[in-house]
């Protein structure tokens, strides 16, 4: 008798069917991310890994908006990796004082910096393993500076993210780590660093905590949460916030006419 050839086991078919629709219900909503934020990116000022590196330190427990009004001046002041790791404590505290825990992130700067100069040569590493083992440099951090200094994809899993793709039922991880893997798992590799920065953008400008805008969201077709929020088109609109509010308001509107944002009409 020939040999059998045995067949991996395979998933059930209402398992498969339930995977294949979340699948392309996260490929419809991401291409509506992309057409509602073209000009998504990261919101933290800077001109090279370093100063990436040390803004997205500072961001923590801290508007990026802060973040900004404080860096010109820290990087005008500390140019170089060295010039962190030999910082005056008490010079640098004040520098970064209105970004709040500045005790803890003085102790982070000088650390980083005493680490690229020991290990580095004084150049942030452009990979994975060696940023998470910088000091100050988590996971989440160690993604916004692939994703953003290097052009290496990443995701980046901040409160938002994480907030709304379990909103919007992509996955109902709470591990940053988790969440991470989930959704690598379901959006092309190459869309990673974009699709941290739309999700973001949307967290921040629609889809808020406490009150999302879901009667002016350009996702509630597809959203599995909708009416958290209020969903009277005119009462929503007054919930969005950002620069793009009146684009987005107007995807909204033709969304509720039938149209998919991100795909071509006509």
């Amino acid at each position: 008798m020939p040999p059998t050839t045995r067949r991996p086991p395979q998933p059930a078919a209402e398992e498969t069917g339930r995977d294949l629709g979340l699948t392309r219900r996260v490929r419809r909503m991401t291409r509506a991310l992309a057409e509602g934020y073209p000009d998504a990116h990261c919101e933290l000022d800077f001109t090279n890994p370093l100063e990436l590196s040390v803004a997205t330190i500072l961001s923590a427990q801290c508007t990026d908006v802060r973040v900004n009004l404080t860096t010109p001046a820290l990087f005008a002041r500390y140019r170089t990796a060295a010039d962190y790791a030999s910082a005056d404590r008490t010079e640098l505290e004040e520098y970064i004082r209105p970004t709040g825990f500045y005790r803890n992130k003085t102790t982070s700067l000088i650390g980083l910096g005493a680490a690229l100069v020991e290990k580095h040569g004084g150049e942030v590493p452009g990979n994975l393993d060696d940023l998470v083992k910088l000091p100050g440099i988590g996971r989440k951090t160690a993604n916004v500076v692939l994703g953003n200094a290097f052009d290496v994809p990443g995701i980046t899993v901040d409160t938002h993210f994480g907030r709304l793709v379990r909103r919007w039922k992509w996955t109902d991880e709470e591990d940053p780590v988790k969440v991470e893997h989930a959704i690598g798992a379901l959006v092309p590799r190459k869309d990673w660093t974009m699709l941290s920065h739309w999700v973001i953008f949307h967290g921040r400008r629609v889809c808020h905590a406490r009150k999302p805008a879901c009667g002016a969201c350009l996702l509630y077709r597809d959203c599995p949460s909708f009416g958290e929020g209020p969903t009277e088109p005119d009462q929503a609109a007054k919930l969005v916030k950002g620069p793009e509010a009146p684009h987005l308001i107007t995807l909204a509107e033709r969304t509720r006419e039938g149209y998919r944002p991100g795909k071509p009409t006509g």
